[in-house]
């Protein structure tokens, strides 16, 4: 079974989250995940944009260890890394997070 890389909490940097963060589209998976607080297939992401590009974003997101897929049979499992990246950077992405729902 192919496994997909996912950056250890040691090779995360603020610098990749908040590039990643920078683009609506994974700013929107993000809050997506989180709100729902449990793991989520890449077409449940009903956000207008062809599989290719979401593809895309969330590889950019695994590579600033935003995100974590597993897969499991044939579906691509994503859930938001909030607990390890609380732990490096305390508040950074909850507070990101509340200005979202905020605005």
């Amino acid at each position: 079974m192919r496994q997909i890389h996912h950056p250890s909490l040691a090779q995360i940097t603020l610098t990749d989250i908040m590039y990643a963060l920078s683009d609506p589209t994974r700013l929107e998976i993000v809050a997506r995940l989180a709100k729902a607080d449990r793991k989520m297939t890449c077409g449940e992401f009903d956000l207008n944009r062809p599989k290719s590009s979401l593809s895309h974003h969330f590889k950019i997101l695994r590579a600033a260890g935003l995100v974590e897929t597993m897969i499991e049979g044939t579906e691509h499992m994503n859930t938001l890394r909030l607990s390890e990246i609380e732990q490096k950077f305390p508040g950074v992405l909850s507070a990101v997070l509340q200005a979202i729902v905020v605005n």
